[in-house]
């Protein structure tokens, strides 16, 4: 620091005594402000003010640089402070490290002075192991010259008794051989046996070859015939047809449509003649009823036979027969009509467009056609079913359904409406309103002649 700063306080009207303690209150002064300037700049101008005061303001402004430098150099040692401090730290946290190395470094020479001297061991047992089984391998020629001696020593004392086992081995191996030879009479006798029942289930297989050559060609024969009475039927059908269109010139007619508005029983003709009962109230004009349920009193749990030729009396309970069904509905398009009464006294129906009843080779399997009516369609979930009856299953069920509900029909598994069933829980169409019927009737008529 220059000595001029000094004297920029000094007053020459002073005494020397005087300047010398002002000199040294600036000095103080100076001294008080460099350490209050360092704290916060809020107490700078406090501090000028009272410079200003001591001083005046001439020599105020001539000291302040020197306070800055004071100020400057005050902060350049709190840094230096900060990073020492820092540095001893990062020192404080190397020696810290350099431990943990010295530690790990001691570590790992004790485990390889530790190794060393494991491996030391195992040439150590090495060796042992060596010198071991010299000993042993010693031994063993010992031993081995022994035996050969105590051989030779007992092989004259052994060989009487040898003499006689081995006499006594050929005599249980005769005896083996003898038994041997008894149970290879025995084998060869059954391998006689089954090549004689090789032959016989060969003898049996042509005969079983023959009648299913037989079989076949007798199948052949009855597929002929079959054959030719399905072209008999087409002819029958044929002349059915031409018999209708000269109806005017025939006595028996093949439907109910001469009757007109005379409904009740007449005879119609097909391939054969039977009566039929003819409606023309419930659904117009020319209908034949071909089911009646009305009161009860007949029995519907009948065999196939019986559905087949029909049964029933025409004024009351009746079905008409599926063969008579199969020839009517065989000549041209059909409609049916079924006419249901609820228990509650409701009427529904249903007609479908194209009824047909297939032939009994084909098990009088039910067409229908298109659905028309005021109920659900509980019947199209027979359809293309073959009709059973107890005595003949022709249903997919597991059980025969025509045993379970006491009647024959077109039974899937096992139906939807059941019309042939037992009167009463069995007589019944699956709908939201006609559950269980009091009354069901199934009445068909030709499809050209609905309007007539």
């Amino acid at each position: 620091m220059s000595s001029k700063h000094f004297h920029l306080c000094f007053n020459p009207i002073e005494t020397f005594e005087m300047g010398r303690i002002k000199i040294n209150v600036i000095l103080l002064i100076i001294l008080k402000l460099f350490l209050v300037g360092t704290t916060t700049g809020e107490e700078t101008c406090e501090n000028d003010r009272e410079m200003d005061k001591l001083c005046g303001g001439h020599t105020y402004k001539s000291v302040k640089p020197l306070l800055d430098y004071f100020k400057q150099v005050r902060n350049e040692l709190d840094q230096s402070e900060i990073k020492e401090k820092h540095i001893s730290e990062i020192n404080a946290d190397l020696m810290i490290k350099y431990h943990e190395i010295v530690a790990i470094h001691e570590k790992l020479m004790k485990e390889a002075f530790q190794l060393d001297e494991y491996k030391n061991q195992i040439i150590r047992k090495e060796n042992d192991l060596q010198l071991c089984q010299s000993k042993v391998d010693k031994l063993e020629s010992e031993i081995n010259s022994q035996q050969t001696t105590i051989n030779k020593l007992t092989l004259h004392a052994n060989f009487l008794a040898s003499y006689d086992e081995c006499k006594k081995e050929l005599s249980d191996k005769s005896n083996n051989l003898e038994i041997c030879e008894v149970q290879l009479k025995k084998l060869n006798s059954s391998v006689i046996e089954k090549d004689e029942k090789i032959s016989e289930y060969s003898a049996t297989i042509q005969n079983i070859t023959e009648n299913q050559k037989t079989i076949s060609l007798k199948l052949e024969e009855k597929q002929t015939v079959l054959f030719k009475k399905d072209k008999d039927i087409e002819i029958c059908h044929e002349e059915i047809v031409k018999l209708n269109r000269t109806l005017h010139n025939n006595n028996i007619p093949s439907s109910c449509l001469p009757f007109g508005e005379h409904p009740s029983v007449h005879e119609i003709e097909v391939c054969s003649s039977f009566d039929v009962l003819c409606d023309s109230q419930l659904a117009g004009l020319d209908w034949i009823v071909i089911q009646q349920r009305i009161n009860g009193k007949e029995n519907f749990t009948r065999d196939w036979a019986t559905y087949r030729k029909g049964f029933g009396s025409l004024d009351g309970d009746f079905f008409l027969g599926l063969e008579k069904m199969s020839e009517l509905t065989s000549l041209q398009q059909y409609e049916l009509y079924i006419h249901l009464v609820a228990k509650n006294g409701s009427i529904f129906y249903a007609r479908y467009d194209d009824f047909k009843i297939s032939d009994e080779d084909h098990g009088y399997a039910l067409s229908l056609g298109k659905f028309k009516g005021n109920i659900k369609d509980a019947m199209r979930n027979h359809e293309n079913m073959k009709f059973t009856t107890f005595d003949r299953d022709n249903d997919p069920s597991y059980d025969n359904c025509a045993v379970w509900y006491n009647g024959g029909w077109w039974y899937k598994s096992c139906s939807h409406c059941n019309l042939n069933g037992l009167y009463g829980q069995y007589l019944y169409w699956y709908a939201e309103k006609a559950n269980t019927l009091k009354e069901a009737k199934m009445l068909i008529r030709p499809k050209e002649d609905k309007n007539k």
